[in-house]
This record gives C-alpha cells, sequence and structure tokens, in this order.
C-alpha cells in the first residue's frame, strides 16, 4: 500500500521528537560518564561533553583503590537485600490487615499513617529511640527504622482495596486463614505494586549514607559505599579549598590523582550502575505498579 506524503511527514516528525527526547534523556548521563574518564587537570579547564578529551581510568582507580571499599560495597549490598525483603514484607502485611473491612481500627490505623507523612519527632528524638533501642554501632540500625514507609503501605493499601472483595469471601469459605489468602491470593495480585515498591525500597537503602554518618561514624565494619565515596568526595573538595587558587590546584599533587568534579562524577557511575542493571528487570511491573498504583488511588 503506497503512503500518502501525510504519512510520510509525520513519520519524519514523530521520529525526529523521538531522537530530540531520546538525546535530552541520555545526554546528562553521557556527559557525567564523560567527565568520570577524563583526566582531572584536563576537566578543571570545563567543556566536556558526552566524549572524554583526555581519556583515564585513574578517578575509577582512586575510587578502588579506597582500603573500605570492598568491604563498604558488602554491607550495602547485605543492607539492600535484607532492608528490602523485610520491608516489603512487613509493609505488605500491614497493608493488608488496614484493607481488610472487618479490621475495627481500619480508619484510626490509616489516620495515624497519615500523620507520620507530614509530622516527625526530629533527628535528636530518633537518635536517643535508637540509642535507647541499643541499635547504635549495629547493622540492624539500617534495617528496623526504615522497616516501614507509611507512603508504601497507603499505595499498598489502595491497591488491595480495589481487588474484588469476592476472593477473599471464596477463599474463607474453602477454609482459608488470613494468612493463606495474604500469601496465596493477595500477594500474587498486588505483583506489578510490590515489584515497583521493591525498587523505592532498594534504592533508598542503596542511596543511604545519612545514618551510617549518623549511627556508625567509626565502624568501619558497617561502613556502607554511600558513606565511602561521600567521605572521599568531602576530602578532595577540603584539599581544593585549602589551595589558593584553582590555577595552583591543577598544578599540585593532588590533582594529578584526582579532582572533586571527576571523583563526583565517577561515584555517580559508580553509585548509578547497579540501579542500572536491576531497573530493567523489574522496568515492566515497575510502570503497571505506577499506572495501577495511580488509578486504584
Amino acid at each position: 500500500m503506497k503512503r500518502s506524503a501525510g504519512d510520510l511527514i509525520f513519520d519524519v516528525i514523530n521520529y525526529s521528537l523521538m531522537i530530540i527526547l531520546a538525546v535530552v534523556t541520555l545526554y546528562p548521563f553521557l556527559h557525567v560518564l564523560a567527565v568520570s574518564l577524563n583526566d582531572s587537570i584536563d576537566t578543571i579547564r570545563g567543556g566536556i561533553t558526552i566524549f572524554p578529551r583526555e581519556f583515564t581510568l585513574a578517578n575509577y582507580k582512586e575510587i578502588l583503590s579506597s582500603p573500605n571499599i570492598a568491604w563498604a560495597t558488602f554491607i550495602s549490598i547485605a543492607r539492600t537485600v535484607i532492608g528490602t525483603i523485610t520491608g516489603i514484607i512487613a509493609t505488605s502485611m500491614v497493608a493488608y490487615v488496614i484493607s481488610r473491612q472487618d479490621f475495627f481500627a481500619r480508619r484510626f490505623v490509616s489516620g495515624l499513617f497519615v500523620v507520620t507523612m507530614y509530622i516527625s519527632g526530629g533527628m535528636i528524638p530518633s537518635y536517643m529511640l535508637m540509642r535507647s533501642l541499643h541499635l547504635i554501632n549495629t547493622f540492624w540500625v539500617y534495617i528496623f527504622p526504615g522497616l516501614i514507609s507509611a507512603f508504601n503501605v497507603i499505595v499498598l493499601r489502595s491497591y488491595i482495596d480495589g481487588l474484588p472483595i469476592d476472593l477473599q469471601e471464596s477463599a474463607k469459605l474453602d477454609g482459608a486463614n488470613d494468612f493463606i489468602i495474604y500469601a496465596r491470593i493477595i500477594m500474587p495480585l498486588c505483583t506489578p505494586v510490590i515489584a515497583t515498591l521493591c525498587l523505592f525500597i532498594a534504592v533508598g537503602h542503596w542511596n543511604s549514607w545519612f545514618d551510617t554518618y549518623l549511627y556508625n561514624p567509626f565502624n568501619e565494619k558497617l561502613t556502607t559505599l554511600q558513606f565511602e565515596l561521600q567521605k572521599m568526595l568531602t576530602n578532595a573538595q577540603a584539599q581544593m579549598t585549602s589551595s589558593q587558587d584553582i590555577y595552583g590546584f591543577a598544578h599540585s599533587e593532588q590533582a594529578k590523582r584526582i579532582s572533586p568534579d571527576s571523583l563526583r562524577m565517577a561515584m555517580t557511575i559508580v553509585a548509578t550502575l547497579p540501579i542500572l542493571v536491576v531497573y530493567p528487570f523489574v522496568q515492566k511491573y515497575f510502570m503497571q505498579g505506577l499506572i495501577l498504583g495511580a488509578v486504584k488511588s
């Protein structure tokens, strides 16, 4: 079938817009990658786009040469995996309970969760609570405080509310208890939303560094990758600040190794790469979860 001139014009405009959108979307990441692979002294000059002018792996070697980086990566992976699994189990169980129409305190508990989204005790009461619970200088201080998120509970509860109640009533008639209904009926039906929440929780654990700074700053056995990267960046910035000017820093021994800009970009790639690897596997559920969660809400 011969296509009309209008169809050809539409295709040209459509493809052009898609290409522009792809370039706009990819450019920031490609720029960060280019700077991270560029020589530190040359980076100070600026003007780098999506290709490094003077290719080098010194920025990544500087990060990987840190004595604590391997163990910190292991701790970050451990807290991400354990925190995501325990967090989604706790969140889904609470969401299922407050979604039940026969739960007498349903509205009251839901209201309490909403209140916590706007009002918090603050940093000092939180620290005192962790200390009274003997969680300071322990691995579990990464897990228990963020075990349940009010936002995640409300999103999942809203989705469960939209499921046919007949499914639960039929299961009860067949002799199923609440645990069986939760595990074999509710959880499989909530797979898209749960996958989305898993990604949210995992990214939160992976990117977190302030809790390490607050609760385990001097315990090298419990340090995390993001905290080690933050320390390296702070040291590099302090070294640059101690120099009299940019020209003096560019010719100093510190800049021959790495500059703050190069270090920051290399850290961004190191911290983002695991998420980029995992995201394609949950992208299908992620998009379904966002759409369905928005509709149910």
